[in-house]
């Protein structure tokens, strides 16, 4: 299935510090790092929430789950809502064909390096205020064919984003503009500096994960060819699960809240 796919290819993309698999649940853990690389991927239709939890509560973590419609089980998003999880940001999971993005950016393209720079990493936190450290580290652990474009303005960088190729498309991350330089072209420039290398490796098409209630991120991926395949969410237990003596325990998806 073409949803689980990418969002598999996405996690791998943004490669978590600590991974278990259940059946088809991808349980992650990853401190230090943007909270979405900890959410569990729910890729079967088991009920697999106990293991999800205690997972979580042996790290005294948050738990956290993402919803894909027709990827999870249909009932489990209810359900989750039923026991107190939370739903958390609607995000649009989109695709392009390369040469599309090619066509549509209509830009000279950026430069592509295939390591992260210190003034890659510098425009990238001055938009995110992410921890670079830590993205250090994350960036490190991807173990697909990667590039990290950038635009300059009077040799400043003011746009960067990268890519990682797998299995004939190239996911885009860390899209990221600095505030003086937006609606001038720079990040058209990283996108087609994106898709170029993406077709130098044999990737014809091209993915990418952004907020719904982003409206510049949509008109600019609409204007260079992208186009929502899915749209999903997150349901998140902000506390970890306690039991009756107070210690971190399991309570399954059929327990009270």
């Amino acid at each position: 299935m073409l949803l689980k796919t990418l969002q598999e290819h996405a996690a791998r993309a943004q490669p978590a510090a600590h991974v278990e698999e259940a059946g088809g649940w991808w349980l992650r853990h990853s401190p230090g790092d943007a909270w979405w690389v900890s959410a569990a991927l729910p890729h079967d239709r088991e009920d697999r929430v106990a293991l999800a939890e205690e997972f979580c509560a042996e790290r005294g973590a948050p738990v956290r789950i993402q919803i894909t419609p027709g990827v999870c089980a249909a009932d489990l998003d209810a359900r989750l809502g039923d026991r107190g999880y939370e739903r958390g940001r609607d995000m649009s999971l989109q695709i392009a064909s390369t040469a599309e993005v090619l066509r549509q950016a209509h830009s000279d393209a950026g430069e592509v390096v295939t390591r992260p720079t210190d003034a890659w990493l510098a425009a990238w936190h001055s938009v995110t205020t992410r921890d670079v450290g830590a993205e250090r580290d994350l960036l490190s652990r991807v173990e697909h064919p990667s590039a990290y474009a950038y635009a300059q303005v009077d040799g400043q960088v003011v746009a960067v984003g990268r890519a990682v190729a797998e299995e004939g498309w190239a996911g885009v991350f860390g899209m990221a503009t600095l505030r003086h330089a937006r609606g001038r072209g720079a990040a058209r420039s990283v996108l087609a500096a994106l898709a170029t290398w993406a077709a130098t490796q044999e990737a014809n098409h091209m993915y990418l994960q952004t907020q719904r209630g982003n409206a510049t991120a949509f008109r600019l991926y609409e204007r260079t060819g992208f186009r929502e395949v899915s749209a999903y969410h997150y349901r998140i237990r902000p506390h970890p699960i306690r039991n009756q003596e107070g210690r971190s325990g399991v309570r399954g998806l059929g327990s009270a809240p």
